[in-house]
């Protein structure tokens, strides 16, 4: 039913090319072959990519909702997209909206790409965007925000293996790589299958090679192809269309988590304004939509309201669907807050990419991070074992090794949750939603007080209360009770530089004040600070650092909890501690139509899941909500948007809501 352990590769870096330059244009060593055209490489993009595809008339044209989409094959130094960004700009109407994506399975270092595109000073300031943006070279999607309304998705791995896990449509496409004949395994049937199969009925193509190979298996896979005038010294190329698309049949033996169609989606009600709800308000405003965010409390009232937050997760050992999707949220959430906290550098920033440093208090920690390591050949600049912990978290710690996070650190979740809410196309309503009615225009929320609210769709991120609703009755979640515990420091108190985590976690002081915990009691909706927590909180600080701590006592007088100020919260997790991000099923659907699996795993009806039409959810996020909330906002808003998504396939379905129906019906057996 899902992917086992086994079955999926390490974490690890991509391979980077082997580089010689002419007059600062690349030279691929491996292929033998160049990047770009040494005659005028945007002169021929433009021709071959853009012309071919007719993109400047379809871009002035563009009226839909939706984004238009273009896919490539082989981003390289990304002249073919910066040329596509700057002909949209130039042409598409201003409420328009672009979705590049591109596969590379050699990506550039972020030097070697600087020095590439210097060679196009025209194209500076889309240079620049894209450079700032640059991820480290990790297999999986890559979510970049180069601007307001484009988005550029880089899916880091092979061609063919990212188009046949790609969960979205495309509009034209760049069919670009080394030439076939120094790059045969790439131009293979299953790359043509793959995109045809993720093409929309009409798209278009264009390719600079005319060669047997590509002209067969465009044709073999549904492509209509002609000859067209090449560039330069090319006589001719290749350009045509995809009239009707093959049938999306990647989930024959998983038809539940088939998507239900796209609806309406220009009003858009997100209930609860924490965390989750926040970011999905935010991702959906960016996209032209108004949303109504409704909360009973404030912003950041629940689980998202302490002072400061630990943007942090912990891998497995061995490769699970669990770590590939909480790295890509851990990766997607540095880059997104950097762009917030730069687009307000007059504010004080609400995020600190400070470092965090994962202490191995013990020999089986110690061990499973020396594991994980060998295992998972990560970037250094990502994570990078430490012997010197101490001088990393900048107080002595009891930990003689650690995991090092350069590029993690602290957040303020209430003031996340408060910025984001403050976008023109969100309204902040207040009133507790009770029931949620179906309409023939989409769903009406029915108020605690008796009013009612419209909406064409409706997003549920009310944590541990999101099964509240008869809609989500099914989907099993867990309170969790969380108490952070809060100290004042003397002036000049030598305190932490980095975040240090074992059994919590402790930040650096913001505005004087030592942050640390929290604790985790399951089963507990209670929301009052105790002396209990605020002691299991101690005992956890001083066991990861021991003389820090008796060096603050010695100093301060002992550390109680009287001492100590702090905020209690209920957090919500589900049964796989993995959140839930999603269309909502019709469960009792789904017990009906799937009713066979409690026999019989093997049998599966080719039935597809049913879903509460327009209903979507985000919740159980638990601690890791900073790593998971935001990467799911983006993700649901592409679906109501009718976007590529920001994940592959398998973690699309992993994260499904209904996940646990199935399971349930199997273990049934």
């Amino acid at each position: 039913m899902t992917q086992r352990p086994t079955d999926l590769p390490p974490l690890a870096a991509m391979t980077a090319p082997t580089l010689s330059w002419n007059d600062d244009a690349p030279h691929s060593d491996a292929f033998g072959d160049v990047y770009f055209s040494r005659e005028d490489g945007r002169a021929e993009t433009e021709h071959v990519f853009l012309a071919a595809n007719h993109l400047p008339q379809r871009f002035a044209e563009w009226q839909a909702p939706r984004a238009f989409v273009i896919g490539e094959t082989g981003f390289g130094t990304g002249l073919n997209m910066l040329c596509a960004w700057a002909c949209f700009e130039r042409h598409a109407p201003p409420g328009a909206r672009l979705h590049l994506l591109s596969t590379e399975k050699f990506p550039l270092g972020h030097t070697a790409l600087a020095r590439a595109l210097s060679a196009w000073p025209s194209l500076a300031s889309y240079s620049q965007a894209l450079c700032a943006l640059w991820p480290d070279p990790v297999s999986g999607v890559h979510r970049l925000h180069l601007s307001e309304r484009v988005t550029l998705d880089l899916h880091f791995g092979d061609t063919t293996e990212r188009l046949e896990a790609l969960q979205g449509q495309v509009d034209a496409w760049f069919l670009d790589g080394f030439a076939p004949s120094k790059n045969p395994e790439m131009w293979q049937p299953e790359l043509f299958a793959a995109m045809a199969a993720r093409s929309r009925p009409g798209a278009t193509f264009a390719t600079f090679t005319c060669a047997g190979i590509v002209k067969r298996g465009l044709k073999a896979a549904g492509f209509a192809w002609q000859k067209v005038p090449g560039f330069g010294r090319k006589r001719e190329m290749l350009a045509g269309s995809i009239a009707t698309p093959p049938v999306d049949n990647r989930r024959q033996r998983t038809p539940w988590f088939t998507p239900p169609p796209t609806l309406r989606s220009q009003h858009i009600v997100v209930i609860g304004a924490g965390m989750a709800g926040s970011s999905v308000a935010a991702a959906l405003a960016r996209r032209g939509r108004q949303v109504t965010v409704l909360e009973r409390e404030q912003p950041g009232a629940g689980g998202s309201g302490n002072r400061q937050g630990a943007l942090y997760v912990k891998l497995a050992v061995e490769t699970n669907l669990q770590s590939r999707f909480y790295l890509a949220g851990l990766l997607y959430s540095q880059r997104w807050l950097g762009q917030l906290a730069a687009a307000r550098p007059q504010q004080p920033s609400l995020w600190q990419p400070c470092g965090v440093v994962q202490l191995a208090l013990s020999e089986k920690e110690a061990s499973r991070q020396q594991r994980f390591m060998a295992h998972h050949p990560l970037p250094e600049t990502l994570v990078a074992a430490s012997e010197a912990p101490d001088a990393l978290a900048g107080v002595p710690t009891a930990a003689a090794q650690g995991l090092f996070y350069p590029q993690a650190g602290w957040v303020q979740p209430k003031r996340l949750c408060e910025q984001l809410l403050q976008h023109p196309g969100i309204t902040l309503h207040h009133g507790e939603a009770t029931a949620l009615h179906p309409t023939p225009a989409g769903w009406q929320i029915t108020l605690a007080n008796g009013d009612t609210l419209a909406a064409d769709q409706v997003v549920i991120a009310t944590a541990s209360l999101a099964n509240g609703f008869a809609q989500t009755a099914a989907l099993p979640l867990q309170q969790v009770r969380g108490q952070v515990s809060e100290l004042p420091l003397p002036e000049g108190t030598a305190a932490p530089q980095r975040v240090a985590c074992a059994g919590g976690y402790v930040s650096p002081p913001l505005e004087g004040v030592l942050t640390f915990g929290a604790s985790f009691v399951p089963n507990d909706a209670t929301t009052h600070t105790t002396d209990a927590d605020h002691q299991r909180n101690i005992d956890e600080l001083r066991q990861a650092l021991p003389d820090w701590v008796a060096a603050l006592e010695a100093a301060t007088g002992p550390l109680t909890p009287s001492a100590l100020a702090g905020r209690a919260a209920v957090r919500a997790a589900s049964p796989d501690k993995t959140p839930y991000a999603g269309p909502v099923p019709d469960a009792a659907a789904w017990r009906t139509a799937y009713a066979a699996l409690a026999k019989d795993a093997s049998k599966v009806p080719e039935t597809p899941g049913q879903h509460h039409g327009g209903l979507w959810i985000s919740t159980a996020h638990g601690s890791r909500g900073l790593a998971s909330a935001p990467l799911c906002a983006e993700m649901l808003a592409s679906s109501l948007c009718d976007e590529p998504l920001p994940l592959e396939q398998p973690l699309v379905d992993h994260l499904h809501p209904g996940r646990r129906l199935i399971s349930a019906l199997i273990r049934a057996q």
